[in-house]
């Protein structure tokens, strides 16, 4: 029997990146795998690699700055398989680096946080009472290595992904007696559309560079990050809730 055979698991931002290979890796591991994101095309196409290699999905158009959405996202979860037992809350935007503190504005704040912060309490929020309903699950929210150190350039995003950290915490210790897990995987530079973004698109200088400053010298793979997150949502993972893993390469084991 395969690990998530029978269990449905929701995945936000999972129209490429790290979001796609954890909506294949599930897939592949017989969940019933409902891909979520703002982009249809793309997201149609993820939910058809998984059921073309004999998986089970459904794509969901969805904005998580927007709790209508949200809501109508674990409604239409639970009425395409009846329950939700895993959910990888992984949609995130990095704004726009290269802003000081001095710099930043009110509106770059929202355009970060209202997505990176509220999207994942009110995912949570919502998410939980359904795993209540179906006898508990898991819950793995996406933070970074910027979510442990500093960034210069990144406030706003370095903020956010601190504060995933702590909403994932305090939510572990709230739902533990209740058989809800809540944990948060940690990426560090990783090879994805934001890091083409941050660093230029192809081998780039600024890519060697990073490479070169992580002790493994080289840039992770999205299928290193939802390794991760399957290992917290599977049941070997049982006795952990309220962790972060960190997976950068040794990064910040300076």
């Amino acid at each position: 029997m395969k690990t998530f055979e029978n269990r449905t698991v929701l995945i936000t931002g999972g129209a490429s990146g790290i979001g796609k290979a954890t909506a294949i890796a599930f897939g592949k591991e017989g969940a019933n795998v409902v891909v979520s994101g703002r982009r249809v095309a793309e997201g149609e196409e993820v939910a058809r690699e998984i059921t073309s290699a004999g998986g089970s999905a459904l794509y969901v158009q969805a904005d998580v700055g927007r709790e209508g959405d949200i809501v109508a996202l674990v409604e239409k979860t639970v009425g395409a398989f009846g329950a939700l037992h895993v959910a990888f809350n992984n949609a995130g935007t990095e704004g726009q680096f290269g802003l000081l503190v001095t710099e930043q504005t009110v509106e770059h704040y929202h355009q970060v946080c209202d997505v990176n912060i509220r999207g994942v309490l009110l995912l949570m929020k919502h998410e939980i009472p359904i795993m209540l309903r179906s006898g508990g699950g898991a819950i793995v929210n996406n933070s970074s290595a910027a979510g442990h150190i500093g960034f210069p350039g990144a406030s706003a995003y370095v903020a956010s992904k601190f504060a995933v950290i702590g909403l994932t915490k305090t939510a572990a210790l709230e739902f533990a007696k209740q058989g809800i897990r809540v944990n948060s995987v940690s990426p560090g530079t990783i090879q994805t559309e934001m890091f083409d973004r941050a660093f230029g698109e192809g081998e780039t200088e600024a890519k060697r560079t990073m490479a070169a400053q992580n002790p493994v010298g080289r840039i992770g793979t999205p299928e290193e990050i939802a390794s991760a997150v399957l290992w917290l949502s599977s049941p070997g993972a049982a006795f952990t809730t309220g962790q972060d893993i960190i997976v950068d390469g040794g990064y910040t084991a300076r």
